[in-house]
């Protein structure tokens, strides 16, 4: 047990310092965000800075389909990146205050200085700590929580583990949703059954469009029970609201285990 504590406190302490470069590259009118690798952390078109420009930010919005406006009231981001999905949710989803845990204080100024960060401290909270720590020591409670951290090898570390998952359970409201992204094939199968056991099976899994990339929801105490013709509405009413477009993810939603003849349960 010493030898396995040991090793989440060392983890913990990489992540906590983290040893990297934040870079930033442009092409074709996208901006993007690198901790010194070649791997993608965030981007945002320039001439639509408050559009969700990657497929999995996008998807990673299903739990809008899911739950009746208005909704979330109130949300938790764990990673910051080129602050995209702070940007929709405080622009497109006036309603909500948000929370954004961030690990590296050198993200927040980079998303202030080019990514187009609000400025809003009524509205939007930025902690800088540890995202699993954060969970683990806190106990509000959030509509919707997102998770989208990983170091500059693209490893979640404790952002990806039974004890994270289980306090982003507690931390939800009943008619919360759960959001993380999954990245790198090997992981989502192993990622998944942390997930799902967390939340007692309430929970899938899809592919998102971006390459290696999946998307994984699970929800609160409150069941989705709602059939697809209703999923559909939803996504254009959404659609005419944001401009977000969601109908995409209306196919990969009936394919999962998810689906009970014309109906979502989970």
């Amino acid at each position: 047990m010493d030898g396995m504590n040991l090793h989440a406190r060392e983890k913990r302490r990489r992540l906590l310092a983290p040893e990297y470069s934040i870079e930033i590259s442009e092409k074709s009118g996208v901006r993007y965000l690198h901790f010194g690798s070649e791997w993608i952390q965030g981007a945002m078109r320039v001439q639509r800075p408050n559009a969700l420009e990657l497929a999995y930010t996008r998807e990673m919005m299903t739990g809008f389909l899911l739950r009746d406006a208005p909704w979330p009231r109130r949300a938790l981001l764990v990673g910051l990146g080129a602050g995209s999905f702070v940007k929709f949710l405080y622009h497109k989803s006036p309603e909500t205050k948000i929370t954004v845990v961030e690990i590296d204080p050198q993200v927040e100024i980079v998303a202030r200085l080019h990514f187009k960060l609000p400025d809003d401290p009524e509205r939007l909270k930025i902690a800088i700590g540890d995202g699993a720590e954060y969970l683990e020591k806190r106990r509000s409670k959030f509509d919707l929580i997102l998770v989208d951290g990983f170091d500059k090898d693209a490893d979640p570390g404790l952002l990806d583990t039974p004890n994270f998952y289980r306090n982003c359970r507690a931390r939800l409201t009943g008619n919360g949703v759960l959001a993380v992204n999954l990245l790198g094939k090997k992981r989502f199968g192993k990622s998944a059954g942390m997930i799902g056991d967390a939340f007692d099976g309430r929970s899938l899994v899809f592919q998102s469009t971006d390459s290696g990339n999946a998307v994984a929801l699970a929800v609160g105490a409150d069941p989705v029970d709602v059939s697809f013709g209703e999923i559909s509405e939803a996504a254009g009413a959404l659609y005419k609201r944001t401009g977000l477009n969601l109908v995409s993810v209306i196919p990969r939603l009936q394919d999962s285990e998810r689906r009970v003849g014309d109906r979502l349960v989970i």
